[in-house]
């Protein structure tokens, strides 16, 4: 696609982006203050499921704009399925 193509909005994204530092600032907080290696462990993983929540909303809209978009053109089809590929092969390490 090209460097012009339009890209979908994640403005909505930008709330939970916020809250999630909130989260890394609490938790940058607590190893400051040696809190108890459990709690941090807690909050650390709430954050790692929050950015998930925004990997996944974000994966479904570049589905179904982007990628669906894409299948109006065999070429752009092809380049975005190989895409996909490549992007699933980075979430599996």
């Amino acid at each position: 696609m090209s460097n012009t193509a339009h890209h979908p909005c994640h403005k909505q994204e930008i709330p939970r982006l916020n809250r999630i530092i909130g989260q890394l600032e609490g938790i940058k907080k607590m190893i400051e203050e040696q809190r108890y290696c459990p709690d941090i462990l807690i909050q650390l993983r709430a954050t790692r499921s929050a950015i998930r929540a925004v990997e996944s909303n974000i994966l479904k809209t570049h589905l179904q704009s982007c990628v669906a978009q894409s299948f109006a053109s065999p070429e752009d089809r092809d380049q975005k399925l190989n895409e996909l590929k490549e992007l699933f092969d980075r979430f599996e390490s």
